[in-house]
């Protein structure tokens, strides 16, 4: 593919990955193909398309290129990574590795185990996301090259992300509204979000059980205290709770408890 494509072009191939993952998700075509569609939107080294299994809380690999070591890690250990506290919301368009601050890439496994020895200098992580909120799986994508600034395929991946979460969904006769579902980084609860809480919310809520302050949670999530403290106010807004006891109370009576 050629180093520089106009925006048109990449808009015309972000077509055909929805294309793809739709038939991916019909059954008629591999997972496979969705990359492969991809690959024509942003030029890339490796990339991989995983679900997340809430029952055994690890990713499983629907198609991917990256070496074992690497698979291995995103299908077991990505979730605990200090870098998917940051870009596990679905208000977040993608984290871009250049985008990253060097204090998480130092902290982060997965850079310095995984893409660093591989040579990576950019790339984009993607949670996937259900209408209902409930979090399915991930997009990686790595490459060796520095891409160009502005890009527009940064759009077009944020785009397709309501395409690659209904493909990567699993297809269950379980209902979707069962109790029992759960998140990657909080533990069990209702993925209709109980209360109206955002999953950031959800997180802090989960770090109010250990009785941990502000700036305890803030670091855990990579967050700042403000934040925090912007984040109880909200919960106990829409719990009508009078404290941050009573909604560690209320987390617990639910079952939420962080998992890291």
């Amino acid at each position: 593919m050629a180093a520089q494509r106009s925006t048109a072009d990449i808009l015309d191939a972000a077509v055909r990955v929805r294309a793809a993952a739709r038939s991916a998700t019909s059954g008629a075509t591999g997972f496979d193909t969705v990359l492969t569609a991809l690959s024509e939107v942003m030029e890339y080294d490796h990339a991989s398309l995983a679900r997340w299994d809430p029952r055994s809380r690890r990713h499983t690999t629907l198609a991917g290129s990256y070496p074992d070591d690497a698979t291995a890690y995103i299908e077991t250990r990505l979730h605990r990574d200090p870098v998917f506290a940051v870009l596990h919301s679905p208000a977040r368009g993608g984290l871009w590795l250049r985008d990253v601050p060097c204090h998480l890439l130092a902290a982060s496994p997965g850079f310095q185990e995984v893409l660093s020895p591989l040579g990576i200098e950019d790339g984009v992580a993607q949670c996937l996301f259900t209408a209902d909120g409930r979090y399915v799986g991930m997009l990686n994508v790595s490459t060796r090259r520095a891409r160009r600034t502005p890009d527009p395929a940064r759009a077009v991946v944020t785009l397709l992300t309501e395409t690659l979460a209904a493909a990567v969904a699993p297809r269950t006769d379980t209902p979707p509204d069962e109790a029992t579902a759960t998140d990657a980084t909080a533990g069990p609860r209702h993925p209709h979000r109980p209360g109206g809480l955002s999953p950031r919310e959800l997180q802090v809520l989960a770090e109010l059980t250990t009785g941990r302050t502000n700036r305890e949670i803030a670091e855990r999530l990579y967050i700042t205290p403000r934040t925090v403290a912007t984040h109880i106010e909200h919960i106990l807004a829409k719990l009508d709770l009078p404290n941050r006891a009573a909604a560690a109370a209320r987390a617990t009576a639910w079952g939420i408890e962080p998992t890291r």
